[in-house]
């Protein structure tokens, strides 16, 4: 038993680290998205469109910065879903709060590690600025620590079970 309450502040550590992670994505995904829809591509009538036109334009970054930002104010939004979720996990501390925390936590996992894929993506062709930059860094973290947090609610009842 004490190693179930050992794990419960970890558990709020990672969840409170990850919370204000995804706070910090979601303020960077906004001024992103706001700027591209801002300064992107605008066309007037009669115009046609051009030939490599694509409606993920950012007028920041490169190629995948489109694809990476959207993904990752989806992973953010699901993220601080799952972080609400997880608190009132940890109020309880029960068998039955884990399901909808650890579910929650998951998925919000998985689609991290899609953005994650498409900031690699974008640090391998090169051009970004210094938010970008920045919102590629919390993202790889928030890959690994997400997943920490995921084994530590699983390991607490995992201890409670034994």
């Amino acid at each position: 038993m004490a190693g179930v309450q050992q794990l419960r502040p970890v558990a709020g550590l990672l969840l409170f680290l990850n919370f204000c992670m995804y706070v910090i994505v979601l303020g960077i995904g906004g001024w992103a998205m706001n700027r591209a829809i801002d300064h992107g591509f605008i066309i007037g009538p009669g115009l046609d469109l051009p030939a490599h036109f694509s409606p993920i334009y950012f007028p920041m970054g490169n190629a995948a910065t489109g694809f990476f930002v959207m993904f990752a104010m989806i992973a953010g939004v699901v993220g601080v879903a799952a972080a609400i979720s997880g608190l009132n996990h940890l109020r309880y501390w029960d068998v039955d709060s884990l399901s909808a925390a650890a579910t929650a936590a998951t998925i919000s996992w998985t689609l991290t590690c899609l953005a994650m894929g498409f900031g690699c993506k974008e640090i391998d062709l090169h051009v970004r600025n210094a938010r970008l930059r920045t919102m590629e860094a919390f993202m790889i973290i928030l890959s690994a620590t997400q997943l920490l947090y995921i084994a530590a609610i699983h390991g607490a009842v995992s201890l409670r079970r034994n």
